[in-house]
């Protein structure tokens, strides 16, 4: 299956092409979960400014997103974010990293923003594991990020293990039955001796997990799904390993719809396919009417009757 990338293809394609040839820019996109981008140079052409408005950013802040994003970015964060954004970038294409590694390196790290954003959760989990491991019990708080209008990610720490739970809403009947499918496939692909070491996943329909049954608020209805990854301290033993835990599990509920979306466009394909398929067979299934008209040598005509 095709696995969505971390990063915004946009803000690096844009970047590449800025750094080749600095041109005036003024571009407002949209990724994944309504995260809302501006792209723009206000002041000089070899000046962007890059802008990042997220639904749940106050619930981040809360968490140490700030902290994570002057970490990543350094200089480049502005004091005051744009206007209806939530923070800003000043990418300076003059002092920037001069061709090659360097600046490839830098351009990735800038299409990363929003993953930067929401890791700040997990890893505030990862830390907080850490410290609980020492006691052999107890758990964290439960952290909310209400990241779409009727959707969340939930992520608790515990001594032994991070709980991450997505709530995601399915629209359509379909699209419960095909999320079956494919979280089932999680299941039976984890016995697989290679990827014995995978996360586990489970998954309920309406009735919420054990760990967020007392939150208020949750929807209750046939619509609403639960998944639960349950992340091990070998998920995110070193760096490494902890960012590309970070940079999977937030991308989930977005490759599971894109991949059930992915689904019925093909089974459609398909369908259309036979149906086109059984209409010529149809087609060559019709009699000829005989013709009551026959030609003589001389091209005279004769009508039977």
């Amino acid at each position: 299956m095709i696995l969505l990338e971390p990063h915004n293809y946009i803000i690096q394609t844009t970047l590449v092409d800025k750094f080749s040839k600095p041109t005036s820019l003024d571009v407002q996109f949209v990724d994944f979960d309504g995260v809302r981008f501006h792209l723009s140079t206000p002041e000089r052409k070899t000046a962007l400014l890059l802008s990042m408005h997220i639904h749940c950013w106050d619930e981040l802040v809360r968490y140490g997103a700030l902290d994570v994003i002057r970490r990543e970015y350094g200089s480049l964060v502005q004091a005051q974010p744009e206007p209806e954004y939530n923070v800003s970038l000043v990418i300076d294409l003059d002092t920037a990293p001069p061709e090659g590694e360097q600046r490839d390196s830098f351009i990735h790290s800038i299409a990363l923003m929003k993953r930067n954003a929401l890791a700040a959760p997990f890893e505030l989990a990862f830390k907080k594991q850490k410290e609980l491991e020492t006691s052999a019990s107890g758990q964290g708080d439960l952290m909310a990020i209400h990241y779409r209008n009727e959707e969340a990610i939930y992520i608790q720490a515990a001594h032994d293990r991070v709980t991450v739970i997505f709530s995601t809403v399915f629209r359509e009947e379909t699209d419960r039955i095909f999320g079956r499918v494919f979280l089932q496939e999680f299941v039976d692909a984890r016995r697989l001796p290679q990827i014995q070491n995978a996360p586990q996943v489970l998954f309920t329909n309406r009735e919420p997990p054990l760990e967020i049954r007392q939150v208020p608020g949750l929807k209750d209805s046939e619509d609403v799904g639960y998944v639960t990854f349950v992340l091990f301290p070998r998920h995110f033993a070193n760096l490494n390993v902890a960012a590309g835990t970070i940079s999977h599990i937030e991308l989930f509920r977005d490759y599971l719809h894109y991949h059930i979306k992915c689904s019925k466009a093909y089974m459609q394909s398909r369908m259309r396919h036979r149906v086109s398929e059984f209409q010529k067979v149809l087609n060559r299934a019709k009699t000829e009417a005989a013709s009551s008209e026959r030609k003589t040598v001389t091209g005279r005509t004769l009508q039977t009757r």
